[in-house]
């Protein structure tokens, strides 16, 4: 949550407590506050609702403690989520290609990785539950953060090559939801090329394929 989110969540934690004839004071909510601040106030909203219809937990008051536990899980859930799209856009598109993600906080963790090439080339059999690890744990900490910036696509081995050769570039391959993916692609950052070994030869390798000068248009 934002500074801004303050007097909405004061508001909630009132009524939620009162729903439980509880008042809450001034150092309670300053922990409360503390706890809950790193979420969204829409989660944390859906998880007070949550606690108070539990059959087992429900029927006491919550603490910071309970509802931090519940918006954790939901964190996790989200970064599986987001491994998942990862996961099937390797085997799907893999690293030739650009993509753009509908969640741009995938963008913010795969560059943090390297980028997307050298992502698509450190998931093999042996690296994988190694690369999910790191990919979950980056997620979960961005989720907790609010304004995070990321590139508005992942820039793959033809576009980088391409790019340094000045031929046209493909469009980016979109994952997931469409309108939710050209949103990202709208609201993002330039992107980073990453200028690996692949990236820098692919103008040589290109004018070989063709049998053509280095820098001839295409």
């Amino acid at each position: 949550m934002q500074a801004t989110d303050r007097a909405n969540f004061t508001k909630l934690l009132t009524q939620v407590l009162a729903f439980y004839r509880q008042d809450v004071s001034t150092f309670a909510m300053s922990v409360w506050w503390s706890a809950c601040s790193p979420f969204d106030f829409e989660q944390v909203s859906k998880a007070f609702t949550a606690h108070a219809v539990d059959a087992e937990r429900g029927q006491f008051a919550p603490k910071p403690a309970d509802i931090v536990r519940a918006l954790a899980g939901t964190q996790t859930d989200r970064a599986l989520v987001a491994w998942g799209k990862a996961f099937d856009a390797i085997r799907r598109v893999g690293g030739w290609d650009s993509v753009v993600f509908d969640d741009g906080l995938v963008h913010a963790v795969i560059e943090d990785l390297g980028g997307w090439s050298k992502f698509c080339a450190a998931a093999t059999n042996d690296e994988l539950p190694h690369l999910q690890r790191r990919f979950c744990e980056s997620y979960r900490t961005y989720s907790r953060r609010q304004g995070v910036a990321y590139p508005s696509r992942l820039v793959g081995v033809h576009e980088a090559g391409n790019g340094l050769a000045n031929h046209k570039v493909a469009p980016p391959v979109l994952i997931g939801n469409p309108e939710a993916a050209r949103e990202v692609l709208r609201m993002g950052g330039a992107p980073k090329v990453q200028v690996t070994h692949s990236a820098a030869a692919m103008p040589h390798l290109l004018a070989a394929l063709r049998n053509e000068p280095e820098g001839q248009p295409q």
